[in-house]
């Protein structure tokens, strides 16, 4: 009678144990998957990528090269018609390029703007094949300073409205309504924003992060001097005037710090073409004014 009694409180303490397994195993199961939910949480709203292209949204055109990291750009129907200098790791091609260079054309041509507002204007527009730029969301995040020192120059020069985008834009030809810009903006925030970018007012703040990284101020000018140094061989030798080598030293020496950075990042930009006699001498006194000094 006992034996009995023992060899089934037996079994049935088997029973249990074997029908507690499955209980215990989807617990654990719930935990990790729980976890992993957490995780990815954390991750997404920290605003971290994998330092892959994001299309900007708004007025510019979609990469084509979406959710693929950065790459060199070749030669062909998709090269770059402007900012050059990123060819060596850029998220833009022909199609991001090409309606910067319609811009930077018109405000030339019927928006009546200076060398100084074209050279930074142009810089502005190229800010999209920035690859630091490229892989964060949103519009590209411009540094305050610098869209300061863009209405600085560009107060004066012509602009429209342009009603599909509802962005202003340099006057073209057949706009019917052009006015300057410090009509329709009083300030190098205002005019960064109506002109489809996103600003960061403070050029020192999260110094280091990545995801809040802005275009223009002087952390971003040390990796563009280096994407000029990689490409600096497929600039025409000819374009290099070692004559007026003096007085660019002078001038570099002269200027203000402030405009010596965009000067420089300009010069280092802007190899379309236009501009690029004058541009490349500045690039070229910048660097020796600052190797040795000067």
């Amino acid at each position: 009678m006992q034996t009995r009694q023992f060899s089934s409180a037996l079994s049935n303490s088997k029973s249990i144990r074997s029908s507690k397994r499955p209980k215990m195993k989807r617990k654990n199961y719930g935990l990790l998957i729980l976890l992993l939910l957490v995780h990815l949480q954390i991750h997404f709203s920290s605003g971290k990528n994998d330092g892959v292209c994001i299309s900007k949204g708004g007025r510019f055109p979609p990469y084509t090269s979406e959710g693929k990291p950065p790459k060199k750009v070749s030669k062909g129907a998709k090269d770059l018609t402007l900012c050059r200098v990123f060819r060596k790791k850029t998220c833009c091609d022909v199609a991001q390029t090409y309606p910067a260079s319609l811009s930077a054309r018109r405000l030339a041509s019927t928006g009546e703007a200076s060398q100084e507002c074209l050279q930074l204007w142009e810089l502005l527009e190229c800010s999209i094949c920035d690859p630091q730029i490229g892989v964060q969301p949103g519009p590209p995040l411009i540094c305050a300073s610098f869209c300061d020192r863009v209405y600085q120059e560009c107060a004066d020069a012509y602009f429209s409205m342009d009603a599909n985008k509802q962005v202003i834009a340099p006057c073209g030809l057949n706009e019917f309504v052009c006015g300057k810009a410090a009509e329709w903006v009083s300030n190098g925030t205002e005019l960064c924003h109506a002109a489809g970018f996103a600003v960061k007012l403070s050029d020192d703040a999260y110094v280091g992060a990545e995801e809040a990284s802005c275009y223009g101020g002087r952390a971003s000018l040390d990796s563009i001097a280096d994407s000029w140094k990689s490409s600096r061989s497929e600039f025409p030798r000819k374009a290099v005037n070692l004559g007026g080598l003096e007085y660019f030293q002078q001038w570099v020496q002269e200027m203000p710090f402030s405009e010596k950075i965009s000067w420089a990042v300009g010069g280092l930009v802007l190899t379309s073409g236009l501009l690029f006699m004058r541009l490349d001498q500045c690039i070229l006194a910048f660097f020796i004014s600052s190797r040795f000094h000067i």
